[in-house]
């Protein structure tokens, strides 16, 4: 298994409705990532790179270190659990992406972060 296929990211989104305002084409989601390392050695989360796209199709690029404040050593076996928002102008989008990593050896890998769904609560009815 090479070392991008030992971390496994997932997600979990959730529109918030009392923080949106639809009139003013402003829907608020928040999502909680749990990035898993199932490999034989830790890795450390450099870099996080994002494509948010809207309903409209329009994508946003977002680029940073690390995850809300913290560039953390994921041991092997263990997981980071973090909770982030993002704001979208369109009641459904989509968020995708990867982590920048560096294994304990040095070596740099990146970390897939699969597609997932952003929706509000009616949008998908």
């Amino acid at each position: 298994m090479g070392l991008s296929e030992c971390i496994r990211v997932t997600v979990l989104p959730e529109y918030l409705e009392e923080q949106s305002d639809p009139e003013d084409e402003r829907f608020v989601f928040s999502y909680q990532v749990c990035i898993s390392n199932q490999g034989d050695q830790g890795a450390t989360l450099k870099t996080r790179h994002w494509f948010i796209t809207n309903g409209n199709g329009d994508i946003q690029e977002v680029k940073g270190e690390g995850v809300v404040g913290e560039q953390p050593n994921i041991a092997p076996q263990q997981q980071f659990d973090y909770t982030s928002g993002a704001v979208l102008s369109t009641p459904v989008g989509s968020m995708r992406g990867y982590y920048v990593m560096e294994a304990d050896d040095g070596t740099l890998f990146h970390a897939t972060i699969p597609v997932f769904t952003l929706a509000t609560t009616y949008a998908l009815n």
